[in-house]
């Protein structure tokens, strides 16, 4: 069961506290710049997390201006849609709601999650996922600078990790390794750790008791929550 920090009290609380009851996830993005496309993302991969674990979730989107060109950034970065929150009233079985805002920003009654801010110091990435990746290697409650180093180290690993994918398709399908996904799940689903799903990741690639069908299901697997196409080249000619 995934568990987050509220931002408020500095306590685990349950994402889902009922079975199958309708979690709410609100993001409130200050404006548009990489900051509030890293709320987007925080609150993207909440979605996702809480979709895998089989709880039904009902994303928002709370902001007051540049709206237009946050859903397009959004969008690029590999964000799925989120509704517009104006005159949204409780839904249908809602158990909990949890407002994902920036550090120092305020929200309604609910669980809170902060997110650190970000500090661009070279030009974006030409991938999309290459910046996708680069906010996901550290947690988010650490602020991150997106220096051409981090960007770099985000691009090799991804195309790394695409070569590999693509590589690994070709061997006979094997079943995910128990202690990898219970090293998934423990990392997302406490408190949506996602550098340790991607330090879990760097183990399957060099682990050499894991046979290349396995390692393929299960980037294919961690992918659902990531959202970095991993499986992207698969079919591209050697």
């Amino acid at each position: 069961m995934l568990r987050i920090t509220d931002t408020r009290t500095g306590d685990f609380v349950d994402a889902a506290p009922v079975r199958r009851g309708l979690t709410r996830v609100e993001a409130h993005p200050p404006g548009f710049d990489l900051t509030a496309l890293r709320v987007l993302l925080v609150a993207d991969l909440l979605v996702r997390a809480l979709e895998l674990g089989g709880t039904p979730v009902w994303a928002l989107l709370t902001c007051e201006r540049e709206t237009a060109d946050l859903r397009a950034g959004a969008a690029a970065l590999g964000i799925r849609p989120f509704e517009d929150s104006r005159d949204a009233g409780p839904g249908l079985g809602e158990a909990q709601v949890i407002h994902v805002v920036p550090e120092g920003g305020s929200a309604p009654d609910g669980v809170r999650v902060a997110v650190a801010p970000v500090h661009p110091s070279a030009p974006e990435a030409g991938d999309p996922a290459v910046l996708r990746l680069a906010l996901l290697s550290r947690p988010r409650a650490a602020s991150v600078r997106l220096d051409e180093a981090a960007l770099a180290e985000a691009n090799e690993t991804l195309m790394r990790w695409r070569r590999a994918v693509a590589a690994w398709a070709h061997r006979p399908s094997r079943p995910i390794p128990d202690e990898a996904r219970g090293r998934l799940r423990t990392a997302w689903e406490d408190d949506l750790d996602v550098p340790e799903v991607l330090a879990t990741l760097r183990w399957v690639e060099s682990a050499p008791d894991v046979p290349d069908g396995a390692r393929f299901e299960t980037y294919a697997y961690a992918d659902r929550l990531l959202g970095l196409d991993l499986t992207r080249d698969l079919g591209a000619p050697a």
